[in-house]
């Protein structure tokens, strides 16, 4: 049922739309006299909960079950008293809970009840019941004024005339089925024996029945399966999940409660045992199917080799997961009443602190996305973050980490990469091979010519090299030295695989050098090492060919 707006929003509304429009009546630039303001009327609060149509049909249910027969006559307008008014309790009760089929949260739980029913607003239309001729009744409840100026809500006087006649009909039709009466009336606990044969009963073999029907169409539905694609070790597909099975539940409850003649309050409180299963089942199902699509993903990135992409990945299910179970909390607020505006003001307000608690958090994460989404980083990838050095094994929404060459593992957070710089060694597309060598200052002209044509015919014959890049030149007159450069970018395909050339071309340049008949030069201090180790040794072999003569001379 459409609930009606309230009057003092109608009221709201109207003083807006003159406001609107008092700004173009004319040139005139004259400000209209404001108008005092509109306060709504406090409803006084009935202690019987009389106040709205829900409150009325809720508290006359529930005294009567508790037959408390003096207040339930309360909730009559009816001029009834003594005997008459019990036993129009007794009939009301008895064709309520027999025969109308509606939902509590159908009913107005507005003081001014809703406009669905008619244009009367002190009238409100609780439900119909279907009679044996075929006729529709309408169950109506009315606003009382009473003469301390509150308003009440009360069964109406032309419902109450014609419940002694539905009365009749019911009674014939209770006598008829004697065991569902005695499960109805009978109680345990204060509970009716038939709420305790559904759920000890009802619940474990719709459970066990649930099993064995997916078990069956499971093991056809996988027989047919590998008819049709010629392969025997394909597995039986399920047929009958567990969110599916809820969603059956639920129609069952729904059947039954349709099928079985229920009291008002027990088809209540089923039917809403069914919503509850049914809003579970769907956002069940609805996360199974997220999980679903994300592993279609993950298989297609593995396929492209953007490990990258797989935490995005993870972020955004658990992010619809939330989504899911929200919408779902929504949809049962909503289904039992509750305002959710008060509750969604609240996360606002909570998500505001969280956010400003979890500011880096919140930083590293969309620095994350966007190393991610801008491809920045990948898994495998040989770089220097800071003094971090070694290689990429997972990138996280938080914080990436990074094997070192001393085989430990660091965890630098994403905000920080976003902040410094960042060098990628394994993007480059070439090597650099770049190298002095120093000849000995003994090399004549000649020589140094021979050792330049040489690393140039060097750097020509290897494929490896790029030939716009490489040349050899002599660069100075060094301190004990002539020095020349060697320059060239080097195509490999990794780290390892340049160190190879670059040996390679290391080797052959030696061998250039002592074709052409001169020595690399060594430092000057390990040259004049070296001179003293040579001076030492040839000292020493010349006092092993004549040793001296250690004999005392003597006395004259």
């Amino acid at each position: 049922m459409i609930t009606e707006t309230t009057s003092g929003s109608w009221e709201l509304f109207l003083l807006f739309l003159a406001l609107l429009f008092s700004q173009g009546v004319g040139p005139q630039h004259v400000l209209p006299a404001p108008e005092p303001p509109v306060f709504k009327a406090e409803v006084s609060q009935d202690p019987l909960g009389r106040t709205t149509p829900r409150g009325t049909v809720r508290g006359f249910l529930s005294a009567a079950s508790k037959d408390e027969k003096q207040t339930a006559v309360r909730y009559l307008n009816t001029s009834q008293d003594g005997r008459a008014g019990l036993l129009l309790v007794d009939e009301l009760f008895a064709v309520l809970n027999r025969r109308l089929h509606v939902e509590f949260n159908e009913i107005s739980d507005q003081p001014e009840g809703s406009v669905s029913y008619s244009a009367d607003p002190d009238r409100d239309l609780v439900g119909r019941v279907n009679t044996q001729s075929g006729d529709v009744v309408d169950i109506v409840v009315e606003r009382i004024h009473r003469k301390d100026g509150s308003r009440i809500w009360l069964f109406s006087r032309q419902t109450l005339e014609i419940i002694p006649e539905l009365y009749d009909e019911v009674s014939i039709n209770a006598g008829k089925n004697g065991l569902l009466t005695f499960l109805i009336e009978h109680k345990l606990a204060h509970i009716p024996l038939v709420h305790w044969l559904a759920v000890f009963v009802g619940l474990p073999l719709f459970h066990f029945l649930g099993i064995g029907l997916n078990r069956l169409l499971s093991r056809l539905a996988g027989e047919l399966r590998r008819k049709v694609d010629e392969r025997s070790d394909l597995p039986d597909p399920e047929m009958l999940s567990k969110p599916v099975r809820l969603l059956l539940l639920a129609w069952l409850i729904r059947w039954a409660i349709s099928r079985i003649s229920l009291p008002l309050l027990a088809r209540q409180f089923w039917s809403s045992i069914a919503v509850v299963i049914a809003i579970a089942a769907c956002v069940w199902l609805l996360i199974r199917l997220s999980g679903w699509l994300e592993n279609k993903a993950r298989v297609r990135l593995d396929r492209r080799r953007l490990a990258g992409a797989l935490s995005i990945l993870r972020f955004v299910r658990s992010a619809l997961d939330a989504l899911i179970m929200f919408v779902g909390v929504l949809v049962l607020f909503h289904y039992f009443g509750i305002q959710a505006t008060t509750a969604l003001a609240g996360l606002g307000v909570g998500g505001i602190a969280i956010a400003l608690a979890a500011q880096k958090t919140l930083e590293n994460i969309i620095a994350g996305l966007s190393l991610i989404s801008d491809k920045a980083l990948r898994v495998g990838d040989f770089l220097r973050v800071g003094t971090a050095l070694g290689t990429v094994t997972e990138i996280g929404l938080r914080s990436t980490r990074i094997r070192t060459l001393d085989r430990t593992v660091v965890n630098v957070p994403n905000g920080q990469i976003a902040n410094v710089s960042l060098e990628n060694l394994s993007l480059r597309d070439k090597f650099w091979f770049h190298h002095f060598l120093a000849l000995t200052c003994e090399t004549s002209a000649a020589q140094l010519r021979s050792v330049l044509a040489g690393l140039t015919d060097l750097l020509a014959q290897r494929l490896e090299v790029d030939k716009d890049t490489g040349h050899v030149r002599f660069l100075r007159f060094g301190s004990s030295s002539f020095d020349v450069e060697i320059f060239a970018y080097v195509t490999a395909d990794d780290w390892t695989d340049f160190l190879k050339i670059q040996e390679q071309l290391l080797l052959e340049t030696i061998q250039i050098v002592e074709k052409a008949g001169t020595r690399i030069a060594l430092p000057f201090q390990i040259m004049y090492s070296n001179l003293y180790v040579a001076r030492a040794a040839e000292r020493d072999a010349e006092l092993e060919e004549s040793p001296p003569n250690m004999e005392w001379p003597k006395r004259r």
